[in-house]
């Protein structure tokens, strides 16, 4: 049967546009269904962590970033003037803000920096305040470049899937494909329809987060604040409020959000009556309902993004946590799609992104616990406090907020496998992202070794070869890299290359001469 795509994505955000657009760059066409006709604004996610901006670097994506944090910084430094005009006492420059756990702030003059996990990160480090509405449009632009179909104002209502593929069903009418990807959303169609578990923990918060006007704010404190009713916060932005009650989820998430109940709620969780909303730019409601998948393929269908995992925004890590299941698996379905993925490659999807998903649910659960207002949860958050004052704590904090400490359990013995690959100064005067951008895998010869570069050979498009120095590193002889820059094979000396055939063979399959005979 013709197909009208090889791949349909469920869900025009960032996570299902940075899949489309890795499925793009492998040539693979692909359809992206969106329920909504435009961007949408509400407010969300506002920061993205290193392997995310690692991504994007990897793709030419860091000049448009990094005009969207000049904003945000700009936004920050006119709410610093903003409470220094009301008599706060704050400094007129931004502080150096390494993140926050549960609300406790964290240093960056306490950071370890010298700690191996943060070295060779290049570019990608300087980037990391990226709302989330300013990333979709970024990535739409990108999308449209690739020649990916986007198609607003569609939803997706249905699907049948077969051994063949998967008929599915729109708002505007059915579309057949190889391969369906649900990037639909927490409360995703593709998930419920395609009856793949969803199990985890039920909500126990109501939180409110907004952008808006108001008067009477000069008695909020800034920043995270805990009260014997539940926790605020306000800035660091401009008429930006949360607040976080203990006393069950709301009854209804989908009625709209009034400036009365962020007002009520506010001043209930603040104690300061004068505060008043006056306008209502934009809100949302969120709970700590935290809940996983049990696996994130199920046949031609497949789960990325909240769609496979949800949880509470604290720590903003379920962005993250989206742009990187994107990323793996991305030029593992387009490999499928292709013909030229090894066996079981995609099921490697789910057994490399799974055990994340479930520690970031349980960051999150460890960060609610600790909100919670009652004596216990306070005694201990006077402990975390502490701990935070010093090196170890805030290093140990920093690494896991950033995402730096991120490696998946590959098989090899050099402990850059499994890791995202360091952003190397080569003497052709680019770095190693650099030649990322085509979305290909890399095998770098550093040490100018014909053996090496003859192990690779036979690989087509799949894989090129780049022989170069790195002046900066040379103890490393050789990096293979997957397409998603994870370090699947790497070398101390020109020889050591026992475990890299057996690399190419599970990330890139057989030679071609090989696979014809």
């Amino acid at each position: 049967m013709k197909r009208d795509a090889d791949v349909v994505v469920a869900g025009g955000g960032p996570v299902g546009l940075m899949l489309a657009c890795e499925l793009a760059l492998a040539d693979v066409p692909v359809v992206v269904l969106e329920r909504l006709t435009e961007v949408d604004t509400t407010i969300k996610a506002g920061a993205i962590n290193t392997p995310s901006a690692e991504a994007f670097y990897r793709r030419g994506l860091l000049p448009p970033l990094r005009e969207v944090q000049k904003v945000g910084l700009a936004q920050f430094a006119s709410f610093t003037r903003q409470r220094q005009a009301a008599g706060a006492a704050v400094t007129g420059s931004a502080p150096r803000f390494a993140g926050h756990f549960a609300g406790i702030m964290l240093s960056g003059d306490r950071l370890d920096e010298s700690d191996p996990d943060f070295a060779d990160r290049g570019p990608a480090g300087e980037v990391g305040m990226i709302p989330q509405d300013a990333l979709e449009r970024i990535l739409a632009e990108r999308a449209a470049e690739l020649g990916v179909t986007l198609r607003r104002g569609v939803a997706l209502t249905g699907f049948d899937a077969d051994e063949e593929g998967v008929h599915v069903h729109t708002s505007h009418g059915s579309l057949r494909a190889g391969w369906l990807v649900g990037c639909d959303g927490g409360r995703s169609t593709v998930r419920r329809l395609s009856g793949i578990p969803f199990p985890g923990t039920a909500p126990s918060i109501t939180g409110r987060q907004a952008m808006v006007e108001m008067t009477g704010a000069d008695d909020l404190g800034a920043g995270w604040n805990w009260t014997d009713i539940g926790t605020y916060v306000h800035g660091p932005m401009p008429g930006r409020i949360l607040t976080v009650e203990f006393d069950g989820p709301p009854a209804d998430r989908e009625a709209p959000i009034t400036a009365e109940e962020l007002q009520t709620s506010l001043r209930r969780v603040s104690g300061v009556p004068d505060v008043t909303v006056t306008k209502v730019l934009s809100a949302t409601r969120f709970t700590d309902n935290a809940r996983q998948a049990s696996e994130y393929r199920r046949g031609r269908v497949l789960l990325a993004g909240d769609a496979a995992h949800v949880h509470s925004p604290f720590g903003g890590q379920g962005l993250n946590l989206g742009i990187g299941d994107a990323m793996n698996l991305g030029w593992k379905l387009a490999a499928t799609v292709r013909g030229w993925a090894p066996e079981g490659l995609l099921d490697t999807y789910t057994a490399e992104r799974h055990p994340l998903g479930a520690w970031v649910l349980d960051w999150t659960r460890a960060q609610v616990a600790l909100m919670r207002p009652e004596s216990h949860a306070a005694a201990l958050r006077r402990v975390i406090d502490e701990l935070s004052g010093t090196t170890d704590a805030t290093t140990f904090f920093v690494k896991k907020i950033s995402g730096v400490w991120q490696r998946y359990d590959l098989p090899g013995s050099h402990p850059l496998t499994g890791r995202s690959a360091p952003d190397l100064e080569l003497s052709d005067g680019r770095r190693l992202a650099d030649h990322l951008h085509d979305g290909r895998g890399l095998l770098l010869d550093l040490a100018d070794d014909p053996a090496l570069r003859e192990r690779a050979a036979g690989h087509g498009d799949r894989l090129r070869t780049l022989t170069v120095a790195c002046p900066d590193r040379p103890d490393l002889a050789g990096l293979l890299l997957r397409p998603d820059g994870c370090t699947a094979w790497a070398a101390d000396a020109p020889g050591a290359y026992e475990e890299l055939d057996a690399a190419l063979g599970r990330w890139f399959g057989a030679p071609a001469a090989v696979a014809a005979a």
